[in-house]
């Protein structure tokens, strides 16, 4: 093997490294990517059970129900629709009726959805900006001026 070859095909051994690298790369992060839905948006989507997604909307209010230990049941609302929501574990302190929410976890087979984390706005002028913008798209919620 002549030197221009060695070089040829040490070049070529790296090359085929950085793109093995880069397709093991974007394979883990499409596995780990949670897309975003408001409850109206499932109507049209289809989510089978067990795939990870972040729901969010409003807490709505009179659904919070207290089980078990740390079990929480509720529903998330985007004042057309509204999704029955399971967690367990620690909710926010902030966390109440008529409140801006993001829940992520996996619909179930019985079509809850069960979150494994949820998020709660932080004071009085913040709502997430995911859940801002699509309850402000359904004409739903407006920024306060305060």
């Amino acid at each position: 093997m002549t030197r221009r070859q060695k070089r040829m095909s040490v070049i070529l051994a790296g090359l085929a490294f950085l793109g093995a690298a880069a397709g093991l790369t974007f394979y883990a992060l499409g596995q780990k990517a949670s897309y975003f839905y408001m409850p109206a948006d499932l109507a049209t989507a289809s989510v089978p059970p067990g795939q990870r997604i972040r729901l969010g909307g409003l807490v709505e209010k009179g659904t919070i129900m207290r089980g078990q230990g740390a079990t929480v049941a509720f529903s998330v609302t985007d004042k057309q629709k509204s999704v029955k929501v399971t967690y367990t574990g620690i909710l926010p302190d902030l966390f109440r009726e008529e409140q801006g929410v993001i829940t992520e976890g996996a619909f179930g087979p019985d079509g809850v959805f069960v979150a494994d984390s949820v998020l709660a706005k932080h004071d009085e002028r913040y709502m997430p900006k995911e859940v801002a913008d699509g309850l402000k798209a359904k004409g739903v919620w407006q920024e306060s001026t305060n």
